[in-house]
């Protein structure tokens, strides 16, 4: 994916941010290709004082109104939403006067599932002209080719359990369920649900049996938007796997995205844990033998 084109006197970019590092990477890689961004703060999951910087409002998830009025007076037409959030239910979103005239053209089946409820919000924004863009548009650089990225090379062990965790998922995706699960010895440790990467890990912990660890697979759910929420591994998620006594990861090449490749490489070698990217469709173990 290619970033998007720049005009001679760009338009600014407006960022709805949640939680975590890979918001402000994507920023600043905006930032970087010369366009200036306009930045909403999710109350509650993204912290105004990391956009300080910016022209910047904090908003509640359910007032759409306000937030697309603002974004509006700023001169935004294009969008990008990133970063970690926890969907509320239906009835706990408290929607402002703009969100509640929105909700009905979302519909409440798209709560249902994170992909389909993003789809459904993408359509929205078009029709509220909006051009709802990709993180990875800006993040090429973040994604990586089919290799090992750090650590040990996979047994015949953990190259079986990265074949389970792929079945698993491509049989949950349909179900716009998660991204993850974990595997040990062909057991499936944990699934990602609505609580994220990070809760499964640590809920998978005390899951742990005797002999060989577990390995996390995070793979794009089959069919899904690549604007929205791709599967994405970090620092943060390479200590919570070695705390949780796994062995390795495998993400998706050319799907997911590694934050901070250097750092977490380093923490993977660390631990000795590997840190693999994989095609799903096409495994090939032997042709993983250095790293990339």
């Amino acid at each position: 994916m290619t970033t998007p084109e720049r005009p001679e006197v760009p338009e600014p970019v407006g960022f709805v941010v949640g939680a975590g590092l890979l918001a402000r990477r994507t920023l600043d890689a905006a930032l970087s290709a010369g366009f200036p961004v306009r930045v909403v703060v999710l109350e509650g999951f993204g912290d105004p004082a990391d956009y300080a910087d910016q022209p910047h409002i904090t908003c509640r998830l359910g007032a759409a109104g306000r937030m697309l009025g603002w974004l509006r007076e700023q001169g935004v037409r294009r969008m990008v939403m990133v970063g970690r959030v926890s969907r509320p239910s239906f009835l706990a979103l408290r929607p402002d006067a703009g969100a509640a005239r929105l909700l009905p053209k979302i519909g409440v089946r798209a709560f249902g599932g994170d992909d389909t409820l993003l789809v459904a919000v993408a359509r929205v924004l078009r029709e509220e002209g909006f051009e709802p863009l990709g993180a990875e548009q800006f993040l090429g650089s973040l994604q990586v080719p089919p290799g090992l990225l750090a650590g040990p090379a996979p047994d015949a062990t953990a190259q079986a359990d990265i074949r389970r965790g792929v079945a698993v998922l491509a049989s949950l995706g349909p179900a716009d369920v998660g991204q993850g699960c974990i595997v040990q010895q062909g057991l499936v440790l944990a699934v990602e649900a609505i609580e994220g990467t990070d809760a499964m890990i640590a809920r998978a912990g005390p899951l742990h049996r005797e002999g060989p660890g577990g390995v996390l697979v995070k793979l794009l759910k089959p069919g899904q938007d690549r604007r929205f929420d791709l599967p994405t591994v970090g620092p943060d998620t390479i200590t919570a796997a070695a705390a949780a006594g796994l062995r390795g990861i495998a993400i998706e090449a050319r799907g997911g995205l590694l934050v901070d490749r250097e750092e977490s490489c380093r923490r993977a070698a660390a631990a000795g844990l590997f840190l693999l990217a994989i095609e799903p469709a096409a495994l090939n173990f032997d042709a993983m033998t250095g790293e990339v």
